[in-house]
């Protein structure tokens, strides 16, 4: 299977031509995606098709390439947890005003995503609400700005998409490490050592 690299043609003698900058940042985009995000092959194909469709506009364009990246599982429709999860993340997503995923809801697989890891958390004793997690849709609403003004420093669609892609894959460790950093951090000076 073919990963499109760039639509930039060469010849057939890969080793006599000078690759254009888009053409080695792509082939470094892709095997950051393969090598470091573990997608699959496929999937890497499908993210890279998405964004580069001229033919989307740019936030469809961003969507279209984020929701092809792998996710976890599909809610248990017949998992009560499941219903009671749902309920907790539509009033969520209520409060802290995100029609446009309220609005998505299910055929979001990162809203689908929310709502397993918010009947798992339910199903274990640990009830997150909508309460409980407004907060933390607040703090991540001030990380996607960050990340869109990042986005929005590159010149081309393209390379904002390949951003947006790049940013997810390998900026998700990132954000999970610096949590337990300051996890950490914040354990010591209420607990000590």
């Amino acid at each position: 299977m073919r990963i499109p690299i760039s639509s930039t043609t060469t010849s057939p003698s890969a080793a006599a031509v000078v690759r254009p900058e888009s053409h080695l940042r792509r082939l470094r985009l892709v095997r950051a995606l393969i090598e470091v995000g573990r997608l699959p092959v496929a999937a890497a194909k499908e993210v890279l098709g998405h964004v580069d469709d001229d033919s989307l506009g740019r936030t469809i364009r961003l969507g279209a390439a984020l929701w092809a990246l792998p996710h976890g599982p599909d809610p248990d429709d017949t998992d009560e947890c499941v219903a009671t999860a749902r309920r907790e993340v539509d009033e969520l997503l209520r409060v802290v005003g995100w029609s446009t995923a309220h609005e998505l809801g299910e055929l979001s697989p990162d809203h689908r995503s929310l709502v397993v890891a918010v009947a798992t958390l339910i199903r274990l004793g640990h009830p997150w609400d909508a309460e409980r997690m407004t907060p933390y849709a607040r703090l991540m609403h001030q990380v996607a700005v960050h990340d869109l003004d990042f986005v929005e420093s590159h010149p081309s669609d393209a390379e904002k998409a390949e951003s947006a892609v790049a940013a997810t894959i390998l900026f998700e460790p990132v954000l999970s490490a610096l949590r337990r950093l300051a996890q950490e951090e914040e354990s010591a000076r209420r607990y000590g050592l």
